[in-house]
């Protein structure tokens, strides 16, 4: 049973220019009919108006509930909150799911607010009423950074491509042709003819200047270019709009790479600030001590997973972040190649992606980021193929973050063996 079974529930179909409201009595029949409210300061208030209505004549709290949609539904769930009212979210997938019970196919505002209405009264579902402004705050700056990344890595493969047209094998002599000395090289000689124009000593100075890396260097890296821009000539296509595409997505990419710095800085700003709480602050400092995670995908893991505190057990957190696998069942058959469910947040699972991919690696000089999970990557590897034993260290990530959330402390890197003791010393402590 619901737990608004006996109380009156409000509806609300969330949309771009404006929200449709379906309010059910404490019977469960409309209240009055569902009406439409502009995305404003006015159908706001109109619709605070009509819920204290309802709440006098039944006199009891109402339950309020809407689904979280993009970022339509921010401004109303924020504006009820801070009228103290219950107010709740509810994942699109629950909502999509019971909206096809019906046989006849009729799919409308005024349908979907009632949909809601009901669904929240009288089914037992889950929902969420969080919502931390602070938390809000890093969640979108962690998530425009991955979009600034995802839209420079586009515009490289486009100068890539272009560069394959223009200037074939450039890509050898530098691997990252969106490098400072590599652009700087690409501005000023925007073709094959016009580098192989360009005096020696001109070159050579740009490149050492740009790469700081001395004289021996910048001449090598001029012996090669000559050498492919010399290929080029002949093999090359002398286009002037690829000449003006190399150029504009050049700008692109500065930009971009400026404005990903940006965000970096802000985010650090923001979590080392005085004014920021310190709790999110601590929750940050205890992941990024876990080996493996930076201290952005620290923050982006805090701000992912908000309270932590809503999570009793590590496999809670699992399934929120849609590490949890799918089930395909049904009577005697039971499918055996199952994938992640992938239904919570993707900008979490890429950072503990890209944790995981650096947990089993060595550094530098040779040491391993994490010997346990190296040790536990490899032994699944005998029976696993190398994608589903990365997924299982994700998931080991998850444990490792919901112990130091939980206990609010930093990561303490122990043998499977050690932790083991541990764990049956407490146990015959506790029954002691």
């Amino acid at each position: 049973m619901s737990k608004y079974f006996f109380n009156p529930v409000v509806g609300i179909d969330v949309s771009q220019g404006f929200h449709v409201v379906s309010i059910l009595n404490l019977t469960g029949n409309l209240f009055n009919k569902t009406f439409k409210i502009p995305n404003s300061l006015d159908g706001f208030s109109y619709l605070l108006s009509q819920i204290e209505k309802v709440e006098r004549e039944c006199n009891m709290k109402t339950g309020i509930f809407m689904e979280s949609t993009g970022v339509y539904h921010l401004s109303l769930f924020h504006f009820l909150k801070k009228h103290n009212l219950e107010v709740n979210l509810i994942n699109p997938l629950i909502t999509n799911s019971n909206k096809n019970k019906d046989i006849r196919k009729v799919k409308n505002d005024k349908k979907d607010s009632l949909s809601i209405a009901r669904l929240a009264k009288f089914d037992e579902i889950k929902f969420s009423d969080y919502f931390d402004l602070d938390m809000f705050n890093l969640k979108s700056l962690c998530r425009e950074y991955y979009k600034q990344v995802d839209m420079r890595s586009a515009y490289k493969h486009k100068l890539s491509a272009d560069m394959h047209i223009l200037f074939p094998n450039y890509n050898k002599v530098f691997v990252d042709i969106t490098c400072g000395t590599s652009a700087a090289i690409l501005k000023k000689y925007s073709s094959p003819s016009a580098f192989l124009a360009a005096p020696s000593e001109e070159v050579i100075n740009l490149i050492k200047s740009i790469a700081k890396k001395g004289l021996n260097w910048a001449t090598n890296i001029y012996n090669k270019l000559h050498q492919v821009a010399s290929e080029a000539i002949i093999i090359g296509i002398p286009s002037y709009a690829v000449e003006f595409k190399v150029a504009l997505n050049l700008n692109f990419i500065e930009t971009l790479n400026l404005g990903i710095s940006k965000i970096l800085s802000k985010i650090k700003e923001v979590v080392n600030s005085d004014s920021f709480p310190k709790n999110i602050t601590n929750c940050v400092k205890y992941i990024d001590s876990i080996p493996g995670i930076d201290f952005f995908s620290a923050v982006t893991i805090v701000a992912e997973i908000g309270d932590y505190r809503r999570f009793i057990k590590p496999k809670q957190l699992v399934a929120f972040l849609g590490l949890d696998p799918s089930v395909n069942e049904s009577g005697k058959f039971k499918g055996n190649e199952n994938s992640m469910s992938k239904r919570g947040s993707s900008a979490a699972r890429r950072a503990l992606y890209s944790a995981a991919l650096t947990s089993i690696r060595r550094k530098r000089n040779g040491e391993l980021f994490n010997p346990v999970l190296y040790k536990y990557f490899n032994e699944n590897l005998a029976n696993k193929k190398p994608k589903v034993a990365l997924g299982a260290i994700m998931h080991k990530l998850v444990n490792y973050i919901f112990a130091a959330l939980r206990d609010q402390k930093e990561y303490e890197l122990r043998s499977p063996h050690l932790h083991n003791q541990m764990f049956l010393y407490n146990q015959e402590r506790q029954s002691a």
